[in-house]
């Protein structure tokens, strides 16, 4: 009998089950992959940046060495050579992930975990199979999300790939085209357009991340990623798309008329959704949303006792690092563990280059709220560390309360965001102020006094600019 089940080995998942035999439970973990990370080990956030960190290494040694008077000639690159890199990171992962089960005493299972009853979880190969059943006194879902497909548009995992096969692929297309200026959309068809495709994004609505980032930065990103090369249609609506001859035709709606695009690939990457197949939800009368996902209290229990749930099989953002905070609070919480989740102080990065990374409110939102706020902001330009390194593109922005001073959002476009905004989800954690960063003494010369002066400019007192 064991205290916990959790199914799915995620971030959300393998974060949980250590977290709950820290504190004393017996716990096994199911996983349908053959290796344990779930999707964003395998075939999402992990391989998607060894290919991204491979493809801008490459464009730096092509186009950016020179300007530091290195020479390195003709510079090449070899596609297999970076999928076999991009496959050893993650069989690194996986097995750190083995190490991790095996030193905290969790049972890690291999096979498709399915809800009997509320006690019960049986274990099954890829063929349905039965290979085990788990007794347990709870049960935590983490099983994630898949990617979204589109009416009309069947995958072939050749010519019509999700963003796993785009991950797979063993020479550069000629021409991708993508559907969705989404996350995945922009960072896979950059790498590809690094490595020489043409790439052309379709996006149904007017601004790519379709509102989720703060709107200076979605334009400041859509120019330098235009000058990058990729090319975007804007208020495209996708109507289908054919194979033919190993070329694929897409059509859409674009002002008003039908139009249609040629190319040897076609990425769909609009987005994921909760990844619940097989897993038994009827048999215990646990019921989804009408978007797919499990509905949970602020403790992350379901409607159904002893059933957890977490991560991006649950409403909210799906963000890896989430679904780990999720999970550690869900498991303290069923040891009577005070704690809990501010969802305001949950950065959201993007891998492009530069990087994007947010946390909190952007000004739409504030605006719609009535919420009084004061801006602070500071470009990478007349950052003394952003012209030595050559990273000058970018900036940080701070929104502050009116009156208390208290963060309420940031938005940072620019080199090593995704680490810069790690500073300001803590502040925004413990509740601070733009003066507390602004006060707060930051090494120079370093990318983190572009923070600084930007919460310093809150209060119209930039030192630098």
């Amino acid at each position: 009998m064991y205290d916990l089940v959790v199914i799915g080995s995620g971030p959300g998942g393998y974060i949980a089950s250590i977290r709950a035999a820290q504190l004393g439970m017996k716990v096994a973990c199911v996983e349908r992959y053959p290796t344990f990370g779930g999707t964003c080990l395998n075939v999402g956030c992990i391989p998607s940046k060894a290919l991204l960190d491979s493809s801008e290494r490459y464009v730096e040694a092509r186009d950016h060495l020179g300007d530091h008077g290195i020479s390195v000639g003709d510079v090449t690159f070899d596609v297999e050579k970076m999928q076999a890199r991009k496959r050893q990171v993650v069989k690194s992962g996986t097995q750190g992930i083995e190490y991790l089960f095996k030193k905290n005493d969790i049972d890690g299972i291999q096979g498709w975990g399915t809800i009997v009853d509320t006690e019960t979880v049986r274990v099954s190969d890829d063929d349905g199979e039965e290979t085990q059943v788990l007794k347990t006194k709870k049960i935590l879902i983490a099983t994630g999300s898949k990617p979204i497909s589109l009416p009309g548009i069947e995958l072939d995992k050749e010519n019509i790939v999700d963003s796993t096969w785009a991950l797979e692929f063993e020479e550069v297309p000629e021409h991708l085209v993508v559907i969705g200026a989404g996350v995945i959309g922009l960072e896979l068809g950059s790498v590809w357009n690094r490595l020489g495709a043409k790439v052309t994004v379709l996006e149904y609505l007017p601004e790519i991340f379709g509102g989720r980032m703060d709107s200076q930065v979605a334009k400041l990103a859509t120019r330098i990623l235009k000058k990058q090369g990729l090319d975007f249609v804007m208020e495209a609506q996708v109507t289908g798309a054919a194979v033919s001859d190993g070329k694929v035709t897409t059509t859409y709606k674009h002002d008003g008329e039908e139009k249609s695009i040629e190319s040897d690939k076609l990425l769909v990457g609009v987005g994921r959704r909760p990844f619940t197949d097989n897993l038994g939800l009827e048999n215990i009368g646990l019921e989804t949303n009408d978007r797919g996902f499990i509905e949970v209290d602020e403790h992350y229990k379901t409607s159904i006792d002893g059933v957890y749930a977490i991560g991006d099989v649950i409403p909210g953002p799906m963000l890896a690092h989430l679904a780990e905070h999720e999970g550690v609070v869900c498991v303290e919480r069923m040891n009577g563990v005070a704690g809990h989740v501010n969802y305001d102080a949950v950065p959201d990065v993007v891998y492009t280059h530069p990087e994007i990374a947010s946390v909190g409110k952007t000004e739409a939102e504030l605006k719609e709220a009535g919420i009084d706020y004061k801006v602070g902001k500071f470009p990478y330009k007349a950052n003394g560390r952003a012209r030595a390194i050559g990273e000058t593109e970018g900036f940080a922005k701070i929104l502050a309360d009116a009156k208390t001073d208290r963060i309420l959002g940031a938005h940072i476009i620019g080199a090593q965001a995704g680490d810069l905004i790690a500073e300001l989800g803590v502040a925004t954690e413990f509740h601070g102020s733009a003066e507390d960063i602004a006060r707060s003494s930051h090494a120079h010369p370093t990318l983190a006094e572009i923070v600084k002066e930007a919460a310093l400019d809150v209060d119209d007192r930039m030192l630098n600019l």
